[in-house]
């Protein structure tokens, strides 16, 4: 009886075994297909962000090449029309006018070099006077009709701007003002040479000095 109780004992445990090896196998089988579903899920997301990046990377590429073209376009336009040579060449007009021109320069240089006889104006004192002084410089040899008002002007605006606004916000005022004052001063005693008396630098005459422009008068007696 005790073997009878033996072999049973023994079969009960043998069948637990095989029991226990079935579930440790099927246990082993779900471990293996979890680790190899993971390691799929894991290629799968390594891929995607592979091609993401080489998408960026292309992306980049483009850009930076599009921004390379128009930086070529920009400093080395080709869709500028080339010049036409026949263009350049001076016409009849041109030369004309050249010729003019150059005739009036050639007038002044004479004007200016030649030196002041008696009862004439030096250009020399009236622009100096006129680019230190201003329009107070245009009385040496301007029209009187001209210069009084003016240098009136000027003192009175000088005296009321220079409580207002300090000096070192006129000087550059100044310095763009004054010179024009002494070219001004320059033409009023060349006019002057010219007519023998004080004329009119602005304002409308119908006898007008073609030798400079048309700025001063021939013989206008204007005091």
């Amino acid at each position: 009886m005790d073997a009878a109780v033996n072999h049973a004992i023994v079969r009960a445990v043998a069948a637990d075994d095989d029991e226990v090896r079935a579930r440790l196998r099927a246990l082993e089988a779900e471990v293996a297909a979890s680790t190899a579903a993971d390691r799929q899920r894991k290629a799968a997301a390594r891929e995607k962000i592979l091609a993401r990046r080489a998408a960026a990377a292309a992306e980049s590429d483009a850009l930076r090449q599009r921004q390379a073209e128009l930086v070529t376009r920009r400093a080395r336009p080709t869709d500028e029309i080339p010049p036409d040579p026949d263009d350049a060449r001076p016409t009849g007009g041109d030369l004309a006018r050249a010729m003019v021109l150059a005739k009036k320069a050639g007038d002044v240089k004479a004007e200016l070099a030649r030196a002041p006889k008696a009862g004439e104006k030096s250009w020399l004192i009236s622009a100096g006077l006129s680019f230190f002084f201003g329009p107070l410089g245009w009385l040496y040899a301007g029209s009187f009709r001209e210069t009084i008002p003016a240098a009136a002007l000027y003192v009175i605006g000088a005296g009321i701007v220079s409580k207002i606004i300090p000096m070192f916000l006129l000087m550059p005022v100044l310095m763009v003002l004054l010179p024009i004052s002494g070219i001004a001063g320059l033409v009023y005693a060349v006019g002057h040479n010219r007519a023998g008396k004080r004329v009119r630098l602005f304002g409308d005459d119908a006898d007008k000095d073609p030798r400079i422009g048309g700025l001063l008068g021939r013989g206008r007696d204007d005091g």
